[in-house]
């Protein structure tokens, strides 16, 4: 499996004020981690960003880019994500890994039974949620917990799931 040579590390958001500021969505676990890797990119490389202030709002960072003057620029970049190179980032400790290496695992079952693909990790505000599409059927959104996903093998290009009870068992004869 081919790692991503860059990582998503945040996403604009809508403008914040008429300075220019912007709403930022950091994906890192140190929020503001995002002030010291440098230049973040687009993903194709065509536009960069220094972010040169930002501070802690609710659920996201109220931040300074550069290239930014006023609020139509702001508005121009809402919803761009923002890329550094792999190599930037510290290397994961025993057990941990970037979203990204995620991405385009197989999801088995404990009998390494096949369940899908992992295609996204979301996080709607209340903790980590991996997506899984079957090869049929609807995907299956659930928990990033240990108790759903044990382990992670990247070597092997496969994640361990455990399915709930009521995934498990549905059925469409089961259903309403």
């Amino acid at each position: 499996m081919t790692r991503d040579t860059h990582i998503c590390v945040a996403k604009i958001g809508a403008a914040h004020g008429v300075r220019g500021e912007v709403k930022l969505w950091p994906f890192t676990q140190d929020p503001l981690a995002v002030l010291h890797y440098g230049p973040l990119s687009t993903k194709d490389g065509a536009r960069q960003f220094d972010v040169l202030r930002a501070r802690v709002a609710k659920d996201h960072l109220v931040a300074t880019l550069s290239g930014i003057a006023n609020r139509d620029d702001a508005a121009r970049v809402n919803g761009l994500e923002l890329y550094i190179p792999r190599e930037a980032l510290p290397a994961p400790e025993a057990d941990e890994y970037y979203h990204a290496d995620l991405i385009g695992l197989s999801a088995i079952d404990a009998q390494g039974a096949a369940i899908g693909t992992i295609v996204a990790i979301h996080n709607f505000g209340a903790g980590d949620i991996v997506e899984i599409a079957p090869a049929r059927g609807p995907t299956l959104l659930l928990p990033f917990t240990n108790a759903v996903v044990p382990s992670v093998d990247l070597a092997k290009g496969h994640a361990v799931i455990e399915l709930p009870a009521e995934v498990e068992g549905e059925d469409e004869d089961d259903a309403p």
